[in-house]
């Protein structure tokens, strides 16, 4: 048998936040690093995929769009990876980890042996087997989070199109909103459920959802609340028809299905501290660091202190979390201890003409200032008498980092904050 190969560090998993690990790690000029990625692609900025991806015009398609372009870098193709001395190796999948030992082993029995490991797993969508739906395995039933599947749900929009051009998406958060706003773009007829009372629940207000409910039916977009996906039926091994909870039949031939993500944990069941249940997750220390001195974990399943309530545990599936947490650990790695990670939540969103931005917590009493029927509205969220997050549709870049530090200097909101909305955000730009 071959020795196993040795790094001074490997990172499992290839998406977004090993790709900023890894120009990190060529800055520091750490040793020898190896990232394993199971897609056929070096890392990439995935959120592409429910956005431009979709578009029916000037699609982003790779390279366009591989790291690190996402937070303002450069793109990292293929070849940047070997001319900086880091071993990607795509189409990797790891079978095993001995966290003991050191050591894993790829599906093609290769051994790799490591001082330091990186997790990156990431998450894997939820799908309606999950839910052990009827006629969840029907061709023509699609969920997104990566490269080939979004290739496969263009393929269907061209089926969908010749079979009526009917589709639902199953979900009211942020891949039903993307993906429904891409798939109308491309002409379709599509219908929105979901089970809670408004689309982004977990963030949106009734005011800021209706904003929202209003454009996408503007647009023909149907939303049905309140409702499930109860079964699938099909004809030919292909799905026609979504049955709903609620008794009603919608016609389809497409359906695409965003209603979360689970942390890729299973590998290191046993052998590191998990967090059961929501948020989820492998449990780091405020540097990131696992259960085990010489692991590290970051992006979306990583679940870490959040300075910002004290050190409550959370997990964030946003790119903005995976590039800062890959550069904090790259950090880590070369000189290990120093300050805790400290992360800002933040959420943004382009659809249609629309784009919003949201820092912060969504806790406390919500303020809302602007003008809806102009389209550039927003909303502070106070807490003790401090502003703890923020959220604003239609802003410019100095706006959207006006609400950005207003949040981070945890700003005293006046009694009239409604009144002065935007402008009290501007001012403190001079904090």
């Amino acid at each position: 048998m071959a020795a196993a190969k040795q790094y001074d560090a490997v990172v499992i998993g290839g998406g977004n936040s090993a790709g900023y690990l890894g120009a990190a790690w060529v800055k520091n000029n750490s040793g020898k690093l190896a990232i394993l990625g199971e897609e056929p692609y070096v890392s990439y900025e995935r959120p592409a995929l429910s956005k431009a991806y979709l578009f029916p015009e000037k699609p982003a398609r790779l390279p366009g769009f591989h790291t690190t372009v996402g937070g303002g870098g450069e793109r990292h193709e293929p070849g940047w990876y070997s001319e900086n001395g880091v071993d990607f190796l795509t189409n990797t999948r790891v079978t095993a980890v001995d966290v003991a030992g050191k050591q894993l082993t790829t599906a093609s029995g290769d051994t790799i042996s490591y001082d330091k490991l990186v997790v990156a797993t990431g998450a894997r969508a939820v799908t309606l087997k999950d839910f052990k739906t009827p006629g969840a395995d029907l061709k023509g039933v699609h969920v997104l989070r990566n490269v080939q599947d979004a290739d496969s749900l263009i393929e269907a929009m061209q089926a969908c199109k010749a079979a009526g051009g009917k589709a639902v998406c199953v979900g009211g958060g942020y891949i039903g909103m993307e993906c429904a706003a891409g798939l109308a773009m491309n002409g379709l007829d599509v219908t929105v459920v979901f089970p809670e009372d408004r689309l982004m629940s977990r963030l949106f207000t009734p005011e800021i959802a209706a904003f929202y409910e209003s454009f996408y039916a503007a647009k023909g977009i149907k939303l049905l609340k309140g409702d499930t996906v109860t079964s699938l039926e099909g004809s030919g091994g292909t799905v026609t028809t979504a049955v709903l909870k609620s008794g009603e039949r919608l016609e389809c031939s497409l359906v695409l299905v965003g209603v979360g993500a689970r942390p890729n944990t299973d590998l290191f069941a046993g052998q590191l501290d998990l967090v059961e249940g929501p948020p989820g997750g492998i449990k780091v220390n405020s540097n990131l660091q696992a259960s085990h001195p010489d692991v590290y974990a970051m992006g979306d399943v990583a679940t870490f202190p959040l300075q910002l309530t004290g050190g409550t545990p959370a997990r964030q599936e946003h790119v903005n979390c995976c590039r800062q947490t890959a550069t904090y650990v790259a950090n880590q790695l070369a000189s290990p201890g120093g300050p805790a990670f400290d992360y800002l939540p933040f959420f943004y969103s382009r659809v249609f003409s629309l784009s919003w931005q949201f820092y912060g917590l969504s806790e406390g009493n919500v303020v809302m200032h602007g003008d809806q029927s102009a389209g550039k509205f927003g909303a502070f969220w106070v807490k003790d008498g401090r502003v703890v997050g923020a959220f604003l549709e239609g802003g410019s870049d100095e706006e959207n980092a006006a609400i950005k530090k207003t949040v981070v200097a945890r700003a005293a909101a006046p009694a009239d904050l409604e009144q002065q909305g935007l402008a009290f955000a501007l001012s403190s730009l001079s904090l």
